[in-house]
């Protein structure tokens, strides 16, 4: 099985929608919101992703334990290794239930159960960079560019993503006059989850984007992907241009 993470899903549209309430300190709505996608649910992916929202909303312990270990079930009901990044964050917030609960067997077991799954990364791609940059088959992408969202600053990592709409949205942001390109790469080193979505809004990297601070070789050119619209893209923008969270470097 391979699930693409999509903006447009509606279940991923409530709890985003959800989050933006709990931002404006708004929680009664923000868990009605949960409790709404969780209940239009419609497969184990969206259950998982409606179940660990809601139990953020539980204020009684044993409610959250319940709801996070719903959301586990439906994890492990899922043959997806992407969908798989969760099980490590789930597991660390079973076992911070179980913490408070004064458990400490299945606090430690659900502690190890973390460290064991966290930073195995088993996405083998393929693999995307978008950009408006000219280039050719054979090509090295290199750390060390100035930052799309921030122009101030220098990156450390040349960032990807096995999610095509992911690159083009990346292109579609990126600085230059050219035309969006997305290419197939290959990462000549290590590599590792970008911590600047993982582990943020959803849990794990649901989005596949990785960095590395080898370079990244093209290996061929994508041109299908879901471009957006001139009103999309203004939003982002616009969006991009009020977030003042700090980048991961």
């Amino acid at each position: 099985m391979n699930i693409k993470f999509d903006s447009n899903n509606n279940i991923i549209k409530l709890c985003m929608m959800g989050m933006s309430l709990e931002d404006s300190g708004d929680a009664d709505d923000a868990k009605a919101i949960f409790q709404k996608a969780w209940i239009e649910a419609a497969d184990d992916y969206e259950k998982f992703i409606a179940a660990y929202h809601y139990s953020r909303q539980q204020k009684d312990i044993t409610d959250k334990l319940k709801w996070l270990k719903i959301s586990l079930q439906c994890v492990q009901n899922i043959d997806d290794d992407n969908v798989k990044s969760a099980y490590s964050t789930l597991c660390a917030n079973i076992s911070e239930c179980y913490e408070e609960l004064h458990d400490s067997e299945n606090a430690n077991r659900y502690y190890e159960l973390s460290e064991l799954y966290k930073g195995n990364i088993s996405d083998k791609g393929p693999f995307y960079h978008g950009t408006k940059a000219d280039l050719k088959v054979g090509d090295l992408l290199t750390a060390g560019g100035i930052s799309n969202y921030k122009p101030e600053l220098q990156m450390n990592h040349i960032y990807f993503t096995a999610n095509i709409n992911g690159a083009g949205l990346a292109a579609s942001l990126a600085k230059g006059e050219g035309r969006e390109r997305v290419y197939i790469i290959e990462p000549t080193g290590e590599y590792e989850n970008d911590p600047n979505v993982t582990d943020k809004k959803f849990p794990g990297n649901l989005t596949r984007s990785y960095r590395s601070k080898e370079p990244l070789r093209i290996i061929g050119e994508e041109t299908d992907w879901n471009k957006l619209t001139t009103a999309q893209l203004n939003k982002w923008q616009e969006n991009l241009a009020k977030n003042k969270g700090e980048i991961i470097n």
